[in-house]
């Protein structure tokens, strides 16, 4: 028996106009009735994102104050006020200085961990929680921890280091050391989920890829990793960057636990500035203008990675 079955273009041929017309309207209505029930969860997802974030940009332009029950125009007042304030520019100096700490240093530490735990042929598991313990455990607590193990007087770390001859004193103190003691805070904390993501790319290489390689002559562990490895982990590479840098733009917790922007401003990030400029001095104007310019950096930042690190990138 022949197949007298049509395809979807030549059917659509056979059609005459009124079908077409028809089933055109019921593709519209289709439509229209999908949109009407997507419509309230679209209404909350305009409320609940951009509702505050088109507050904030509103409050940067007006002189409100928390508490005040009214508020006046000012136009780019805030703004000016912000190119002459030293902590501003303080406080982006410090956050770019920490972000390109901990972004090489945790993606590099947590790639290598990736690759040690891989090469184990048991201990695998415990290995994974003990780098992934950091990630899952609060990190205002962790703060605390770091705080007591960095005191001059009875701190593991500056005790241990007096040991070696150096002087016993809290890094956390020093306007020299502070920010740095912070950026390798912020490389423990990020090391175990970076690691988890680079694991997940890792097994996903085909082995017959190392196989092909080995039948070439490129036996070495370095050989494989170059050819092999490091290429095909550039998307995970590509989202570890991203989200870790993002991240990073954001610390606020260990600097509020550990320093309170101090010692003289030496790690006053952005973050910690808006938070200071709003619940301390309650300047929620001035506050409202850093989070604007805050958004934007965050967002151009992002937007020129994303477009860097995929030119480079090939999916497999």
């Amino acid at each position: 028996m022949a197949d007298i079955t049509l395809s979807p273009d030549r059917l659509q041929r056979t059609q005459t106009p009124a079908t077409r017309r028809r089933a055109s309207l019921r593709n519209f209505k289709a439509q229209g009735l999908a949109w009407m029930l997507a419509l309230p969860a679209l209404f909350l997802m305009a409320m609940l994102l951009l509702g505050p974030l088109l507050a904030v940009v509103v409050l940067s332009f007006t002189d409100y104050s928390l508490g005040n029950a009214s508020l006046d125009w000012r136009g780019l007042d805030n703004y000016q006020a912000m190119l002459g304030d030293d902590i501003f520019y303080k406080s982006i100096s410090n956050t770019l200085v920490y972000v390109g700490i901990v972004v090489p240093g945790s993606l590099l530490l947590g790639l290598g961990a990736a690759l040690l735990i891989e090469s184990l042929t048991r201990g695998k598991a415990f290995w994974r929680a003990v780098y992934f313990l950091p990630v899952m455990a609060t990190l205002i607590a962790m703060a605390i921890v770091w705080e007591f193990m960095m005191s001059a007087r009875f701190g593991i770390i500056p005790q241990t280091l007096a040991l070696l001859g150096f002087p016993a004193k809290n890094w956390l103190q020093e306007t020299a050391t502070a920010l740095p003691v912070l950026c390798i805070i912020g490389i423990w904390q990020s090391l175990g989920f970076n690691m988890v993501l680079f694991m997940a790319g890792l097994s996903g290489i085909p082995r017959t890829l190392y196989e092909a390689l080995e039948l070439d002559g490129g036996s070495s562990a370095w050989t494989r990793f170059w050819t092999i490895t490091w290429p095909m982990l550039a998307p995970v590479t590509m989202f570890v960057v991203i989200i870790t840098a993002i991240r990073s733009f954001q610390v606020f917790d260990t600097v509020h636990v550990l320093t309170k922007g101090g010692p003289n401003n030496a790690t006053m990030v952005l973050i910690y500035q808006i938070y200071q400029e709003g619940f301390d001095f309650f300047r929620s104007s001035y506050a409202a203008a850093l989070t604007v310019v805050f958004l934007v950096f965050i967002f151009i930042l992002t937007v020129i990675k994303a477009r860097t690190i995929e030119n480079k990138v090939h999916y497999s």
